[in-house]
């Protein structure tokens, strides 16, 4: 099964909404220019014929011709719609044109924008990373061209604050960058003022150049944190400088940058938009929500804090069973609903997080294919590697077992502080579900999932109910 077959809905493209007939076809069929934009501040101007109808197939033989892309790296990027409300990977089937003029009715059925909102927003066609490929096999990649593509994508990720990062990630990260952009030949003055020029959210993400603005900021002084930022960067930056060659500098620096992203368990994300319950404080018991992003790859789920710039939750295919319900009235929400282990004052539990999205069918969808796409490359070895992978991604304080029954306290390879550690304990999570209705207390495991979509064999284990249950 081709990797672009499931990122999208299955209907949208066959939808043929109204403003899709209103160009002529006399129109469409002479010669017309198109820019393909590319992360970073570029594009691909290309001459197109029959723009109505040609397909996303046609339109990537003559970007990659462009870009003087090989053949074996061809598979490493797909053409995206995007906007600031909304991001899809293109089917090698989908005729972009067609797609932007059917881009509002998309906009009201997988966002909550507002109506002027949706009026004004304009999709770009974007040339970038296939969410679907593998970053085995990028890590195989020598042609300098595709790996900047991959690094301007990489880095604005980074400097968005879409991938979280500790401060050794985003140090090191932001040193690279002044390597590649001003080679690794400047002195410490030089190197200051070069920082001063572009400013440090050039090479830093917003939040750490410019602070929280909070008692801290204050109490330190911006221009003495920033300061110290340059300094650590600086020093970053003279590793680099003795450790550099001088005939692959460039080739070799991009590794080290996607060598470094590729420890992030997100990088290569495909991301979605929603909400989840804050726990109830105060007298009143009034729930609020929080905005998060969905990051969903070839390796699992992450749940991440739009606000506080780290992980919520982050959950391998093999940890995880979900679904997604739609809306029984007007005021309800489309929900993503993922269920997983999880412990309450060391009672084993099974917990549910609500995520409300309009793109939870999109999400659910995204995940069954990944896991189907994951399983049939993998084939026999695939449980093995995601047990070996999840070690560093484990909700603190769980124990858990493999497939083979071995239990046993999993490993904490990072330290509990850091913005990649989940937050199971700031969720507010349903902790036992019997028949789909949420039991008040806390209950033990049911004997199996609520959820039938799961990873082939999930390795979390379920605690069989007994009959001194105690009900809420």
């Amino acid at each position: 099964m081709d990797g672009d077959d499931c990122s999208f809905p299955p209907d949208s493209s066959d939808d043929h909404s109204q403003r899709g007939s209103v160009a002529s076809s006399a129109t469409l069929s002479r010669a017309q220019d198109v820019l393909v934009y590319l992360c970073g501040d570029s594009a691909v101007q290309l001459s197109v014929e029959g723009l109505g109808s040609v397909s996303v197939q046609e339109l990537g033989r003559s970007v990659r011709d462009a870009l003087h892309i090989p053949e074996s790296a061809q598979d490493a990027f797909a053409f995206w719609l995007s906007s600031p409300l909304l991001e899809l990977q293109l089917k090698a089937r989908h005729q972009p044109y067609k797609l932007c003029r059917q881009w509002q009715d998309l906009l009201y059925r997988f966002t909550e924008a507002s109506e002027e909102d949706i009026s004004q927003d304009e999709p770009c066609l974007q040339y970038r990373r296939n969410v679907f490929y593998p970053k085995s096999k990028e890590l195989q990649i020598d042609d300098e061209g595709v790996l900047r593509l991959l690094y301007e994508e990489a880095r604005g990720n980074i400097l968005m604050g879409r991938y979280p990062c500790d401060p050794e990630h985003w140090t090191g990260l932001g040193a690279l960058s002044v390597a590649l952009d001003e080679g690794t030949g400047l002195d410490g003055q030089q190197f200051t003022s070069t920082i001063r020029g572009k400013k440090l959210s050039s090479f830093l993400p917003p939040h750490v150049a410019m602070g929280s603005g909070g008692l801290l900021s204050t109490l330190r002084g911006k221009s003495s944190r920033q300061t110290g930022l340059q300094q650590n960067l600086l020093e970053e930056y003279r590793k680099i400088s003795t450790s550099a060659g001088i005939s692959s500098e460039p080739t070799r620096l991009l590794h080290q940058y996607l060598n470094t992203c590729h420890t992030l368990p997100y990088y290569g994300c495909a991301f979605f938009f929603g909400e989840i319950d804050k726990p109830v404080q105060g007298i009143l018991q009034r729930t609020k929500r929080k905005a998060v992003n969905v990051g969903i790859c070839l390796e699992g789920v992450y749940v991440m804090d739009v606000k506080e710039k780290h992980v919520l939750l982050g959950l391998h295919f093999n940890e995880l069973s979900w679904d997604h319900s739609y809306p029984e009235d007007q005021g309800d929400s489309h929900i993503l609903w993922l269920e997983f282990d999880g412990d309450e004052d060391g009672t084993p539990v099974n917990k549910l997080l609500k995520i409300y999205s309009k793109q939870a069918e999109l999400m659910s969808g995204f995940i069954e294919f990944c896991v189907e796409l994951k399983s049939a490359s993998d084939g026999g070895a695939a449980a093995e590697m995601d047990g070996e992978l999840s070690l560093s991604q484990q909700p603190a304080g769980q124990d858990g077992k493999n497939k083979n029954g071995r239990g046993g306290r999993r490993g904490m390879l990072r330290r509990q502080s850091s913005v990649l550690c989940s937050r199971v304990h700031s969720l507010n999570t349903i902790s036992y579900v019997d028949n789909g209705k949420e039991i008040k207390r806390l209950k033990p495991k049911r004997a199996a999932s609520f959820f039938t979509r799961q990873a082939t064999a999930p390795t979390y284990s379920a605690v069989q109910v007994t009959e001194s249950l105690e009900q809420g």
